[in-house]
Parts: structure tokens; C-alpha cells; sequence
């Protein structure tokens, strides 16, 4: 037997090398005048990649509830608040913060108001970052030095050339304001708390003290107010308005705001100023709270559902084997609910959308068929007509021995629904499994201030988008003030509300959320017109309200 020696290698093993930390970054994202509508493509993408994101004030909260943005349920929202003396904090004690989360190795956006460098001067930020050896990136976003003007209705290029300046800390140095008096158009953005020392700087600068003036608060919001006046008048004129001194404003000076009243465009929308309520669950509201938002309008959701699992999940998950067992001709979707029950139960099966093959697929109108869409699957039927229940049924094609092979049709809905699509398939000849998918129940009462509100008539519109909507907004908050304009979403819903002693002002054309919001705009838009053929002043209803209940 022979042996072989085998020499052992001196070379060592090699390592295997380890993972570098994580470095921090941030991400300055400019986030326009406080239209969410105004954020950039690069700014929805770094948000839907953010660790932590820190908002310049709490007013930037909203931009975070657009249907665009998609947050990471991990990621960390932060404020810059003032400081316990109500004043901005410096540029070094924001940089701090900023820094602080960035050295733990996450993903920072920095939300600034309008451009990050033109308006906001965080320049000293960034400077942080790179002393503290954090990378940075900016994305711009649309001035507010130029936006807030156009939102007010003034036209820059009126009359000449127009100076910008940016003084958020209202730093009005000789040196600084040396061109005041030479510009046709001068606007400046900065606190409501300087306004007096901008009135003094631009008139030693050498500006007549008649020069037409226009302030504007809260630019590029619904709350936006611009009020016209003159230099001279500036500050008494911003003390009518109740303004905190840490508010930014915006002053146009010159001729450019002798056309402001042509070109009000934005302050004379439809629901400008209205306060809406929208009493549903907070996913569902979305899509038809940034519609109202393009009216002009500011939306109050108030949960009065809460969707929940179905107290024994057994009919669902034989439901669910019978779908994939070929057991059924047809499924019958009648709410995105429905959808989301059944989507969810496929996802404890480890199944997807491919398990519809073969079937065919109903849905009960465009929402349901668009949350089936996502999904992944396209309906075979959706109503033209009427889209609700008893639209479906109507169009609901008999069952055919020779043609359908299976005479069954699954119907997952809610524990409340009616029985008016079930009826009528048995009527059309099909078998009908009627399973509970999820059940509706009342939502806790609001805040005792927003109960206030919807009894006191300080809402100025509520929209109802189904039955159940009305009985527990009733039912937890009471019912809304006679002068509160009633949106319901279709004949049923606007049944339920006369139930309740509510008279229905508006009715969607289609039962949609987006189209009841189109719907109560254009309400507001014949009442607007009315008033002034009249000649009477437009005010909202809230600003109208009568102290009797509404009936119908």
C-alpha cells in the first residue's frame, strides 16, 4: 500500500472582505409653494426611498398624504420646528438635526419649501454635511419667489423688469435693498413678523409710499389669502389678517399687481377655501381628496368605517379552494373591498392573480374594475348603465345549460350588503355563493372639535359615498348643519341621507369618488355665478349658515 505525503500550503486562507456601513446621505428636496401637486418626479422618488424624512413645518405633513407619495412604513418624520421662543432655529441647530440622522447610515430628505437654495438659503446645510462627511444631493423644486406671484394672479413680465428677493430672516441691509427703486416689479419673500421693517427698508430705498402692494399668505395652499393694498398700508394691513410673525409672506410691489384682478385664478376656484368633510376610511379618501385639493378645497377626513375580517374565516377559505378547484363560472366583485378581502386571502394561500384563469369576472362598476386592473386581471363585465347592484344585475347575462359548463357564481361582499344582486342571479338561473369577505364596522366618534363643527355648520360641504357612510357619520357625530352643502355619490346613498332628514344638493353623474367631487365643484361654481348675478357676495355656506336644521 503506497501513501502520498501532500504538503501543507503557507498561503493563507483568504478573507472574505466584509460589508462597508452604510453612509448617510441626504437629500435637500425642494417641494415648491405647498401645492402638492407641484412636486417633482425626483422629489416622489426620493421619498420612496427615504429612512427618515425632516419637514421644514407641519404644514408639509400634507404633501406627505398625496396619493403620489409612498413612504416606507420605517421611515422616521421629524419637524423643524421653532424654538421655544417661536423663532426659526438658526441654519447651524438645523444642520444638526439633519446630521444626526444622517449618521446612523439612512437615506435623509430634507423637505424645503419652494427651492432648496434660491428660497431657503440651505446652503449652510449642505455645508454641514460635507464638514461632517455626509454626501448630499439637492432637487430642485419650483420657486415660490415666482409660483406664489402666479398663484395670486400676478403677471411678472406686466410693465417691465422685475427684481426677486429672498429674506426669510428679514435682513433689509442698505446694500441689499439698493435696487428696490429701480425695479418695475419687486417681490419679496419673507416673515409676517418684518413686514413693517420691509415697509421702512423700501421706502428709504426710495419706493412711493402709493406704490400698489400685494401680500399674500400661505402661497400655493388652500388657506392662500392675498389681499391688495399700498406700501404705506402694508403693515396695518397684515394685522387684519391674524398672522403669526414666523408665517412666511410674500409682498409684490410695483405695477405688475394692477392686474391682479384680471387674472385671480386661483383664488377664485370653485371650493375655494370650502371646508370639506369626507367621512370614510383614510385609503379610500385619497383619490378623491386630491381632486377636491385641484377645486381649491381643504378636506377633513373623518373615519366612520373600519373594514375588518370576517369573525370565522372558514366560508372564505373553502370559497377560496372552490376558485381554484374550478368550482365556479363566475366571481361577482361589488366594491374594492371585496377585492382587497379576496386579494388577501390569496396572499396566506400563496396564490395570485393567475388563479383566475378560466373564470370569468364581474365587476360592479369603474373603481372596482381599476382595483381588479392593478391586480392584475381585466373584468369580463362591467356595467354601462347603472353601476351599482342592481346595474350589475340588470346586465348580468342567464345562465345557459349548453353554454356555461358550471351553473355557480361566487359573490364575496360585506357582512351589511343587501341581498339585490344575489336575488337576481338566482332569478337568471345561476347558483349563488354568497360569502362574507369583511365586515363593516362604526368607527369611533370624531374629536369632540370636529363633532362641534359638523353640528355648528362650520363645514361647508359633506360628500357621502355609500348608505353606510351616512348612518354612522349620524350616528357617532350627529348630523351636519342646514347650511352644510350634502354631496351624495348616487340614488341609493342620496336615499339613505332623506332617510335621515338630510336634503341632497349634489349627485355624482357616475358613482364615483372623483366624480362626486367634480360633481359638488361644479354645484359651487352655478351657486358662485348665481350669487353675483344677483349681486350678492360670494361667500361660502359656511359664512352663510342658518341656525335651523336641514330637512328634506
Amino acid at each position: 500500500m503506497s501513501t502520498t505525503s501532500v504538503r501543507k500550503s503557507s498561503r493563507q486562507p483568504a478573507q472574505v472582505p466584509t460589508a462597508p456601513s452604510p453612509r448617510g446621505r441626504v437629500i435637500f428636496v425642494g417641494t415648491g409653494p405647498g401645492d402638492p401637486d407641484l412636486l417633482t418626479l425626483g422629489a416622489i422618488a426620493a421619498l420612496a426611498d427615504a429612512g427618515a424624512v425632516i419637514l421644514d413645518s407641519e404644514q408639509q405633513q400634507e404633501l406627505l398624504g398625496h396619493p403620489a407619495i409612498t413612504l416606507s412604513p420605517d421611515a422616521e418624520v421629524s419637524t423643524l420646528g421653532p424654538t421655544e421662543a417661536g423663532k426659526p432655529l438658526t441654519p447651524s441647530a438645523r444642520a444638526k438635526l439633519v446630521l444626526k440622522h444622517a449618521s446612523t447610515g439612512a437615506r435623509v430628505v430634507r423637505l424645503v419649501a419652494g427651492d432648496p437654495f434660491l428660497d431657503n438659503g440651505v446652503a449652510d446645510e449642505a455645508a454641514a454635511c460635507v464638514r461632517g462627511g455626509i454626501d448630499f444631493e439637492v432637487v430642485p423644486g419650483v420657486s415660490r419667489l415666482t409660483a406664489v406671484p402666479e398663484y395670486a394672479g400676478v403677471d411678472l413680465n406686466h410693465g417691465g423688469g422685475v427684481h426677486f428677493v429672498s429674506a426669510p430672516e428679514g435682513r433689509f441691509t442698505k446694500a441689499a435693498t439698493a435696487q428696490w427703486a429701480t425695479a418695475a416689479t419687486l417681490v419679496i419673500s419673507t416673515r409676517a413678523g418684518v413686514v413693517g421693517d420691509l415697509t421702512a427698508a423700501a421706502i428709504a430705498a426710495g419706493r412711493p409710499e402709493a406704490d400698489p402692494a400685494l401680500i399674500t399668505l400661505h402661497g400655493g395652499s388652500t388657506e392662500q389669502t392675498s389681499v391688495s393694498t399700498t406700501l404705506a398700508e402694508l403693515p396695518a394691513t397684515l394685522k387684519t389678517s391674524r398672522a403669526r410673525g414666523t408665517d412666511p409672506v410674500h409682498v409684490v410691489l410695483g405695477v405688475a399687481v394692477e392686474q391682479r384682478d384680471q387674472l385671480s385664478w386661483y383664488e377664485t376656484k370653485p371650493l375655494f377655501g370650502w371646508r370639506v368633510l369626507v367621512p370614510r376610511t383614510k385609503d379610500q379618501a385619497a383619490p378623491m381628496v386630491a381632486r377636491l385639493r385641484t377645486y381649491g378645497a381643504h378636506s377633513e377626513e373623518v373615519p366612520t368605517i373600519s373594514v375588518e375580517p370576517p369573525r370565522s374565516p372558514l366560508q372564505m377559505d373553502k370559497a377560496i379552494r372552490g376558485l381554484v378547484e374550478g368550482r365556479y363560472e363566475w366571481v361577482a366583485f361589488t366594491s374594492v373591498n371585496a377585492v382587497r378581502a379576496v386579494k388577501e386571502k390569496f396572499s396566506e394561500y400563496g396564490l395570485d392573480a393567475r388563479a383566475f384563469s378560466g373564470l370569468k369576472v364581474a365587476a360592479v362598476g369603474e373603481v372596482t374594475s381599476q382595483a381588479l386592473q392593478a391586480w392584475g386581471i381585466e373584468p369580463d363585465l362591467v356595467p354601462c348603465g347603472e353601476q351599482s347592484a342592481a346595474g350589475l344585475a340588470a346586465e348580468f347575462p342567464p345562465y345557459d345549460d349548453v353554454l356555461d359548463p358550471i351553473n355557480r357564481v361566487f359573490l364575496p361582499r360585506a357582512d351589511i350588503a343587501t341581498e339585490t344582486l344575489a336575488a337576481a342571479l338566482v332569478e337568471l338561473g345561476w347558483e349563488v355563493e354568497d360569502v362574507t369577505a369583511y365586515r363593516t364596522v362604526r368607527a369611533a366618534p370624531p374629536p369632540a372639535p370636529i363633532r362641534e363643527a359638523i353640528k355648528t355648520g362650520r363645514f361647508d360641504a359633506v360628500v357621502f359615498t355609500s348608505s353606510s357612510t351616512v348612518r354612522n357619520l349620524v350616528g357617532i357625530a350627529g348630523k351636519p348643519h342646514a347650511s352644510t352643502v350634502v354631496a351624495a355619490i348616487g340614488p341609493a346613498t342620496a336615499k339613505t341621507c332623506a332617510e335621515h332628514g338630510l336634503r341632497v344638493d349634489v349627485m355624482a353623474a357616475k358613482p364615483s369618488a372623483v366624480d362626486l367631487a367634480d360633481a359638488l365643484a361644479a354645484f359651487a361654481a352655478e351657486r358662485r355665478d348665481a350669487l353675483v348675478e344677483a349681486g350678492e357676495p360670494v361667500l361660502r355656506p359656511s359664512q352663510r349658515k342658518t341656525t335651523t336644521r336641514r330637512r328634506s
